[in-house]
Parts: structure tokens; C-alpha cells; sequence
């Protein structure tokens, strides 16, 4: 009989955009429950990814990139962001030593430097940076912020991860696990299907479609056959942008839809139907509606 003390505890991820944040959130968890992009600023609610490491809990808050906002959008996610490392266990500064993103990782060290939480830095991409120069990062940023450890992994491989993951189980406080045992994301299957085809968006169209897109959950309905119906709308600024989503007679909607179906059944472990329509929505930003929808504070 295992008389281990149960321990349960919030990580923030924390880092500049597409540092690798939901990607290495997907690693802990041991499946996916963050979308990723290889377009930076992905993320934008706070999908939790909840990890098991024996009788530890770890809750962890996949925040959206800290960058500098400029519009509300932009604003919301950054507030998000901080709001995601309050009252955490320990705050993981995931660092891209690759692309460093100096404007971007220098005012969050200032911040961090400020915060009296355990502090943990992880150097990500060890599989494509040299050994030398990503010492000396380490070595530079340890200087600027009192880390109580440094790791090197890589996100995407998965080497590294295993010995942080027991580091950060080891971190966390005793208490009873918040959520059950088969559960990985307190993310609705609603949202998180909306966040899979919106993944699909940005893999299928690259550059072609600026941020100015959103995907909107509409309907999710249980049939009684056992599959899913799951109906959504995709938002764009621009007539020129509706034309570019639908693709030439329908064939990219199409193609974006069947991806995301793929990926949906798998997760579910449901035969799935999603129906996918475009509508044109100027200022779908500035929606308090859509704010609400994905978890972001629209007041600020």
C-alpha cells in the first residue's frame, strides 16, 4: 500500500511568444491539451494541463506569450498571462535560446526578479542550440533572476523532461489533488474543439491569414448514436480574408474542417461531425461576447 502524502500544486508556464509553452504543457501532461502553432501568440485563454508524477498533482497554467499589447486583445492576454502566475507553487520561465526575443524576455525578467514565488528557468530546443552559447544564456539570466534551478530540455522531443517534471513534483506543496485522476485539461470540449480547428487555421494557411481570425464554439451536441455534432463559426475581419478561408470552391474550408475532424475523433475517442461557416465580422475584436467565450477579461 502506497502511504505517500498526496501533493497538489499550480505551475505557470510562463515566456515570450512561441518559446514552445504549449508544446512542453503537452509534454507533462502526456497528451495534447494546449493547441500549437508555429505562429507566436497562440495561445490565448488559460488552458490548464493538469500532469501526474506519482501521488503529485500538477495544475498546470499554460498562459499566453507576454508580449508587449497593443490592442485589447493583445491586452487581455497579456493580463491573463499574470493572472495566470498568481498564487502559483513555482513559475517556469521557458526560454526559445535560439530565438531569444530580447524585447520580449528582458521586461519579463524585470517582472519576475520582483516575484517571491519559486522561480524555475528552462532552457528549451536543446536539440537545435549549441552547448557553449547556451551555457552562457544560462549563466546571463541566472544573474538577473535568483532561479532556484535550471533545466534543458526540449519541448518537442521530450528529452529533459522526465528529470524537470520529478524536480517540479518534488516543489509542490502537500495537499489533496483538485481534480480526478483521468482528467488532463479543465478546458470544456467545446472550447478545446474550438482551439483544435483554429490550429488547423493557422497550419493550413500560414501567412496567408493575419490574427485577425477567431473561431467561435456554436453548437456541441451529443448524439444519441454516440457521436459528437459540433458546430462552429469562423470570424474574420475582412471579406478578402473569407474568400482566402474558404479557398477556391470550398476546397480549404473543407480541407481545414476534415483535419480537425481527424483530430477531434482521436481525442474524443467519438466519431465527430463538425460543421464549419465563415462570417465576416469587422471589429470581432472589440466583442465582449467572444471574450467571454474563451475565458479573457474584456474590461481592460
Amino acid at each position: 500500500m502506497n502511504t505517500e502524502p498526496t501533493r497538489c500544486g499550480v505551475v505557470a508556464v510562463l515566456g515570450a511568444p512561441n518559446a514552445g509553452k504549449s508544446t512542453l504543457v503537452n509534454q507533462l501532461v502526456g497528451q495534447k491539451v494546449a493547441i500549437t502553432s508555429a505562429k507566436a501568440q497562440t495561445t490565448r485563454a488559460r488552458m490548464l494541463g493538469i500532469a501526474l508524477h506519482g501521488a503529485t498533482q500538477m495544475i498546470l497554467v499554460d498562459t499566453p506569450g507576454i508580449f508587449a499589447p497593443r490592442r485589447r486583445l493583445d491586452r487581455a492576454m497579456v493580463n491573463a498571462a499574470w493572472e495566470g502566475a498568481q498564487a502559483a507553487d513555482a513559475l517556469l520561465l521557458l526560454v526559445d535560446p535560439v530565438k531569444q526575443r530580447r524585447h520580449e524576455l528582458d521586461p519579463l525578467l524585470e517582472r519576475l526578479a520582483q516575484r517571491t514565488e519559486r522561480r524555475i528557468l528552462v532552457l528549451n530546443k536543446v536539440d537545435a542550440a549549441k552547448k557553449e552559447p547556451l551555457l552562457g544564456l544560462a549563466g546571463e539570466l541566472t544573474g538577473k533572476v535568483d532561479f532556484a534551478e535550471v533545466f534543458f530540455v526540449s519541448a518537442l522531443t521530450g528529452d529533459g523532461v522526465p528529470e524537470m517534471k520529478a524536480a517540479l513534483a518534488a516543489m509542490m506543496p502537500e495537499g489533496f489533488w483538485h481534480y480526478p485522476e483521468d482528467q488532463v485539461s479543465d478546458a470544456s470540449e467545446r472550447l478545446l474543439a474550438a482551439e483544435i480547428t483554429r490550429e488547423q487555421l493557422y497550419r493550413q494557411l500560414h501567412e496567408e491569414l493575419p490574427y485577425d481570425s477567431a473561431v467561435r464554439p456554436e453548437k456541441y451536441v451529443q448524439r444519441r448514436d454516440g457521436s459528437v455534432e459540433i458546430h462552429q463559426q469562423i470570424v474574420v475581419g475582412r471579406d478578402t480574408q473569407r474568400a482566402i478561408v474558404l479557398g477556391k470552391g470550398g476546397a480549404r474550408i473543407k480541407a481545414i474542417g476534415e483535419a480537425a475532424r481527424r483530430e477531434l475523433t482521436e481525442l474524443l475517442g467519438q466519431k465527430v461531425h463538425l460543421f464549419l461557416h465563415v462570417k465576416v465580422e469587422e471589429n470581432w475584436a472589440e466583442n465582449r461576447e467572444f471574450y467571454e467565450e474563451i475565458g479573457l477579461d474584456w474590461t481592460r
